[in-house]
C-alpha cells in the first residue's frame, strides 16, 4: 500500500474548526468524506480512513489529509 496526500481547499474559519475538532480527538465528517472522494477521483482505491495531518499556511488555505491507498486501481484481489 502507498500513502497519498490530499489537499482540500478551505477557508480560514473552516480550517480552524477542523483543527479544533482534531485536537479534541474528533473528526470533521464532511472533510474526511471529501478527502476519500478525492482519492477516488485520482483513480485510486482508499485502503483506510483519511487521517488529518494539518492545515497549509498559504492562500488558499488547504486541509491536508493522508490516505492509504491500494497500488492497483481496483483495490484488493
Amino acid at each position: 500500500m502507498a500513502l497519498m496526500r490530499i489537499q482540500l481547499e478551505s477557508d480560514r474559519k473552516t480550517a480552524r474548526r477542523v483543527m479544533e475538532l482534531h485536537l479534541a480527538g474528533r473528526a470533521d465528517r464532511d472533510s474526511v468524506d471529501a478527502a476519500r472522494e478525492a482519492v477516488w477521483r485520482h483513480g485510486r482505491t482508499p485502503a483506510g480512513e483519511p487521517v488529518f495531518v494539518g492545515v497549509s499556511n498559504g492562500e488558499p488555505v488547504r486541509l491536508l489529509y493522508d490516505v492509504e491507498v491500494y497500488l492497483e486501481a481496483g483495490g484488493p484481489t
